[in-house]
């Protein structure tokens, strides 16, 4: 699959300007190969990371990101069509691992680094608190958003650098290892199981999880169904999964018949015995505390939430943080949608309560880039779901859906930026007669002012 709208470059400049860090310059990962052992007494990972790669900038020497917690013990690299690719050195500072080549890679090479690495993984302190591998009391998980993927495997942790995963993770029996992508293999094998998965589309790092944990699996969709929504719960919460979970199955319906179709092939949530905080999303999956699990529909919006990611987020990914809203808006709309669905409540009631709300608060805001400190605000939520919902009035409900699912498939398992958006947009005004600009100045004033405009109706 090509992978169409993946930069040749990253973003401009040679840092991230929200996470603080550098960028990696200079190649492309194409596919990340872990075998990974994961002891859960100790909280101890060992792994082999090989990852496929070709570069569009000479290579004497690269970065990768990892956690200081994670050490490198040895690195080999190989190169194609009988090409020598030799590491020299290699050493870790600063979340960096950085590799020196014995002679420079020319441009346009591909070849391969095999990193074998051993620690004991914690979250990666960030702006937005810890994230990471997280070690739980009865297993881990990993919630990376937005960039704490090197607390548990060596990468190139950006956005817009999507990749193939293949994933195996070896751990004490009798936990459950519940990964991205496809379960190919299960095999036990003494005190152990070897848990094998393939993610068949490419995928961001911070897309990136594993979840291990006792865990009893529940079908939720109905047998045989096309893609198939499955829940790993603790034993103890399987009745009260079942039933928060109940509408799931015609969640997804309802989002393929409004965005296009579901983008991968099935869907999982995963309950942890933990409490968290807030549900994360990773790709065709999503993590909730036991918190999240009352059986009585109280986190209905944000099962919903969770869900639309798979679309807005993990299948049209970011080229930049500064677009946080493209996921999240979206994402927080399509609440709004579900309960326009469900309950006849329809959007435009949601959309006004929360710009009442929104008009209370500063209006300091600047959606187009919010910056690292309220990049998760909730504002940024409430003020992207509403410049959707004026984008849904300006054009009426069939030609914004018909723009909305071109949108979705013309950035299918790639990236996406907001001009994409205000690209489907125009076509469908012109089809109507709406003034070009009478687009610009309504989608100036929601992503590029920082007053709230009036309410659209």
């Amino acid at each position: 699959m090509t992978m169409r709208r993946l930069r040749s470059t990253p973003v401009p400049g040679t840092r991230d300007e929200y996470t603080g860090i550098d960028f990696n310059l200079g190649f492309h990962v194409r596919s990340y190969h872990l075998d990974l052992t994961y002891r859960v007494g100790p909280n101890h990972l060992s792994g082999i990371a090989t990852l496929q790669l070709d570069n569009w900038q000479p290579l004497q020497t690269m970065t990768l990101d990892l956690s200081p917690r994670l050490r490198a013990t040895r690195i080999t690299a190989q190169g194609t069509a009988g090409q020598t690719v030799r590491v020299s050195r290699f050493r870790q500072a600063r979340g960096k691992l950085h590799l020196t080549f014995a002679q420079e890679i020319p441009v346009d090479s591909e070849f391969s680094l095999v990193i074998r690495y051993t620690g004991n993984p914690t979250p990666i302190r960030s702006p937005w608190g810890e994230i990471g591998w997280e070690e739980l009391e009865n297993g881990a998980l990993v919630a990376s958003q937005p960039n704490g993927a090197p607390s548990w495997f060596p990468c190139d942790d950006t956005p817009d650098e999507k990749a193939r995963y293949e994933i195996i993770v070896t751990t004490d029996n009798p936990y459950v290892v519940a990964v991205n992508g496809t379960l190919l293999s299960k095999k036990t094998g003494g005190s152990t199981t070897t848990w094998h998965y393939r993610v068949g589309n490419p995928m961001a790092t911070y897309l990136a999880t594993v979840q291990i944990g006792e865990y009893h699996q529940l079908l939720l969709s109905e047998p045989g169904a096309k893609v198939p929504v499955r829940a790993w719960v603790p034993p103890l919460l399987k009745d009260s999964a079942r039933a928060e979970f109940a509408d799931q199955a015609r969640m997804l319906e309802l989002y393929t018949e409004l965005f296009g179709p579901y983008p991968f092939n099935s869907y999982s949530v995963v309950v942890t015995e933990d409490e968290l905080e807030i549900p994360l999303e990773a790709q065709g999956l999503s993590i909730f505390g036991a918190n999240h699990i009352r059986g009585d529909h109280t986190w209905e919006r944000l099962i919903a939430h969770e869900l639309s990611h798979q679309w807005f987020g993990n299948s049209l990914g970011l080229a930049q943080w500064n677009d946080i809203w493209l996921n999240e808006g979206f994402a927080c709309y399509a609440e709004w949608l579900w309960f326009e669905h469900s309950a006849g409540r329809p959007a435009a009631v949601s959309a006004r309560r929360h710009y009442e709300e929104l008009a209370a608060k500063p209006q300091d805001l600047l959606l187009c880039n919010p910056g690292t400190r309220d990049m998760f605000d909730d504002r940024v939520y409430k003020r992207g779901a509403l410049t959707i919902h004026a984008l849904r009035v300006l054009l009426g409900d069939a030609p914004f859906f018909r723009a909305l699912r071109r949108y979705v498939a013309a950035g299918a398992h790639s990236v996406v930026e907001p001009v994409d958006l205000k690209r489907e947009v125009l076509a469908e005004a012109a089809e109507l007669g709406i003034p070009e600009q009478q687009v610009k100045d309504l989608w100036r004033a929601w992503l590029n002012e920082r007053p709230l405009p009036e309410f659209p109706q």
